[in-house]
């Protein structure tokens, strides 16, 4: 069939198709009538901000990493072990020996655990440390002859509500995804881990979704500010709540996953718990933190802490109740915790207690725990 047959026959079956859809078809006569395509507009130079954001995420790729893991499942039938994908999450350069930071509850369960570099390469990896508590894990790989850099570290204990931040990790399983949005709110704490509180995180707009977990916060100068670990959605989804593990927390229990494999927490050498503090503070009409028992040898006993006393009738009497550490307030089991958390094993802090109606400033030397 001649090739102008061939066009006349394609453009009347376009537009009976078209027809058949509802639409008033004007078939194209001549061979002249096909239309050119449209000339492209210069974009012209990117914006100053657009700049900046090219820039930043084009120097901070390379430092960020895919991570999927697997773990072992026995086959009912045979008994046969198969390792089979377990999930997916991000993960960043912490230095050059090549250790890769991620969430602890990326590769809790995990049989194994690989990461992609930005060039495309796949390496195995072994769990150097982690940190429940704090929602925090330690992995290593080897890096080869070229390791990809490390992202500079900034500062948490600066930042402000409002200010800029970008998220860059992969959601779903899309690679490399950056995402903008600003600091909403500052220390939060979120449930983690144990029952434990992971405290002092930052609130972000800036859209985190599964597979974001791990991969880190930055700032507009490019510094790592926080590590992205959970999202508050009913579906799943980004909501425009987000939240990370602040850079200050990174830098104290990254070196201790490391060196240690663990994190050595700060202590009293104090039994407390948050439901018998429920109910004590109400019937000890004292908001703060009851001491239930004071560890012998311990860092209380030795400042001589109080613990509280039970009568031979059942009665309790309290004994101290905490309720500042270092001239910050708390009131609950969580809140001790965490302002504990803030200090060194070793340092001297001063612990407010109510002791028999009055306060009390006592010096106490923390200890390490777990």
């Amino acid at each position: 069939m001649p090739p102008a047959r061939n066009s006349r026959l394609a453009a009347i079956l376009a537009a009976t198709l078209l027809l058949g859809a509802g639409f008033a078809v004007d078939v194209p006569r001549g061979r002249n009538s096909t239309p050119e395509p449209r000339p492209v507009v210069p974009r012209g130079a990117f914006g100053t901000e657009e700049a900046a954001t090219i820039a930043l995420f084009e120097a901070a790729r390379g430092s960020v990493t895919y991570i999927t893991t697997r773990e072992q499942v026995r086959d009912f039938w045979t008994r046969n072990v198969f390792s089979v994908p377990r999930g997916t999450g991000s993960g960043f350069i912490w230095d050059e020996a090549g250790h890769v930071v991620t969430n602890f509850h990326v590769v809790s369960g995990a049989s194994e655990a690989w990461v992609r570099l930005a060039d495309g390469s796949d390496h195995r990896a072994a769990l150097t440390g982690a940190s429940p508590a704090h929602d925090l894990a330690v992995l290593r790989i080897d890096f080869g002859q070229r390791p990809p850099p490390a992202l500079p570290l900034g500062s948490s204990a600066d930042l402000r509500v409002g200010q800029k931040v970008f998220a860059i990790g992969n959601p779903f399983g899309l690679d490399w995804t950056l995402t903008t949005g600003i600091v909403s709110a500052l220390d939060r704490s979120l449930p983690g881990e144990n029952q434990n509180l992971v405290q002092h995180l930052i609130q972000t707009d800036a859209a985190i979704n599964p597979g974001n977990s791990g991969g880190p916060l930055l700032d507009s100068a490019g510094r790592l500010i926080g590590i992205n670990t959970a999202i508050y959605s009913p579906s799943g989804a980004s909501a425009g709540i987000g939240f990370a593990v602040p850079v200050d927390t990174l830098n104290r229990v990254v070196p201790q996953l490391i060196t240690f494999g663990s994190y050595q927490r700060p202590t009293l050498g104090v039994e407390v718990d948050e439901d018998w503090n429920r109910r004590l503070q109400p019937a000890f009409g004292v908001r703060g933190v009851v001491i239930l028992s004071v560890q012998d040898g311990g860092a209380a006993a030795r400042a001589g802490l109080r613990g509280v006393r039970v009568g031979r009738d059942g009665s309790i009497a309290p004994g101290d109740i905490i309720v500042a550490v270092a001239g910050r307030p708390v009131a609950t089991v969580a809140e001790l915790l965490g302002r504990l958390d803030d200090q060194e094993v070793g340092a001297t802090i001063t612990l407010a207690v109510i002791r028999e109606g009055s306060r009390v400033e006592i010096p106490v030397t923390l200890q390490a725990g777990s």
